[in-house]
């Protein structure tokens, strides 16, 4: 063994003993510690603060990025859990709306016996002619004819146009012109009923038409409510058709014209109920 080996080896020999030396000297109950054993505590502590502080900054800013990860998700789930309530109350709204429709459809099957009821739905309306027609789902199939009249559970909403198999296109009253009109009648209490006709529509007042046929000592006024005559006889009487609102005589007085407002709503139609007038004709045949 050479002599430099046999030197290093006596070194770290000795590096060894005063290192335990020094540690059990440390471990010894003393109140103050020798000026070594500070210097070492205090770079031992330093660089403790120097490597703790950059490895503090990676674990808070991973846990950040955990917070921030799990507050994503948090709001995710809870956009999603929004979106389907909105949906939900939707679809109740459309459900509320819809049963209403139909009570009323209910109400007016009852309080009309003498006519055959075909209900139906809306199944299509064009918006270049949102007031002018709509297609229900029903047909000749079910019954269903030209010229029968078409009302909803709030009143008359106009008549049926033309018929194929499975559906039929309704012409809206606030559609009619000169070719397609409605008899129409006024009930004056204590007094002869005014006749007329629905001859047309308004569009900036938005109301229908309703012109006097018949001379009458009654005159119209605002809140009389017109209903439909069977003195064409293409419709039943008594449907509603809405609420003068509106009256002005002609330039000589000698007639008068009044604005209507429906009774039904025009821009919104879903059920409706086709009135088929063959079971009051077949009343009245039997009658004879």
């Amino acid at each position: 063994m050479s002599f430099f080996r046999k030197k290093s080896l006596f070194i770290i020999l000795i590096g060894i003993i005063v290192a335990v030396v020094l540690i059990g000297y440390s471990l010894s109950d003393r109140e103050n510690a020798s000026g070594p054993e500070k210097v070492v505590v205090d770079t031992v502590g330093w660089a403790q603060t120097v490597i703790n502080k950059p490895l503090q900054f990676i674990t808070d800013s991973f846990s950040g990025i955990k917070d921030i990860k799990n507050t994503y998700e948090e709001n995710k789930v809870l956009r999603q859990e929004l979106a389907e309530h909105k949906t939900l109350t939707s679809k109740m709204q459309d459900i509320e709306k819809e049963n209403e429709e139909l009570r009323k459809s209910i109400d007016v099957e009852e309080s009309n016996r003498d006519y055959e009821s075909i209900h139906g739905n809306v199944i299509a309306r064009s918006p270049e002619r949102w007031m002018d027609q709509v297609t229900i789902d029903q047909g000749s199939n079910s019954g269903v004819k030209k010229d029968m009249a078409v009302i909803t559970g709030e009143g008359m909403i106009g008549k049926v146009q033309s018929v194929s198999a499975s559906t039929a296109k309704v012409k809206l009253l606030t559609g009619f012109d000169q070719l397609n009109r409605v008899s129409a009648t006024v009930s004056v209490k204590d007094d002869k009923d005014i006749f007329g006709l629905i001859e047309g529509y308004d569009e900036k007042k938005e109301k229908l038409i309703f012109s006097v046929i018949e001379e009458s000592d009654s005159k119209l006024k605002e809140e009389m409510e017109v209903v439909s005559s069977n003195l064409g006889g293409l419709y039943p009487q008594g449907l509603s058709i809405g609420e003068i609102v509106e009256v002005e005589p002609d330039e000589y007085g000698l007639t008068q014209t009044a604005y209507v407002e429906p009774s039904a709503d025009m821009y919104d139609i879903n059920h409706v109920i086709v009135v088929d007038r063959s079971l009051e004709n077949d009343d009245s045949e039997g009658d004879e």
